[in-house]
Order: structure tokens, then C-alpha cells, then sequence
């Protein structure tokens, strides 16, 4: 089961991202380090540069909360 935490404002920087693997991480503004895969970018498009300045929510997944919804 998973829980999604909807609606938190949460905003970030994407600081890596891993095309062929499909991981990434995005630097929270909040001092935390949020990893995520490209099924969670929100436009489809399945891939992001680093750098790019991001909203997102968190979701409980696999023992941990990682960035979902993520929005450019």
C-alpha cells in the first residue's frame, strides 16, 4: 500500500537524473534529497535535465518517500 501526500506546496531542483535507468533525484528546498522515476514526471515525457526547477509531492513507497507528480 502507498500514501500520497497531495497538495504539500513541496519545490525543488532536480540534481540528477539518470535517463537510462529511468532514477533521478530532486534537492528539496526543504534540505532533503527526494529520489524518484520517471513514471512520476507529470507531463509524460519521461525524462528531465538536471537543474530544473520543480514542484512535486511525496509518496510512500517501498519503506521511504520518494518525489511524485513532479511538475516543471
Amino acid at each position: 500500500m502507498t500514501e500520497l501526500e497531495r497538495g504539500t506546496g513541496r519545490r525543488g531542483v532536480v540534481r540528477d537524473f539518470d535517463e537510462s535507468a529511468g532514477l533521478g533525484t530532486i534537492a528539496g528546498t526543504d534540505g532533503a534529497d527526494h529520489p524518484f522515476h520517471c513514471i512520476e514526471i507529470a507531463d509524460g515525457s519521461r525524462t528531465i535535465e538536471p537543474g530544473t526547477d520543480v514542484s512535486f509531492d511525496l509518496l510512500a513507497k517501498f519503506g521511504r518517500w520518494e518525489a511524485a507528480n513532479i511538475r516543471r
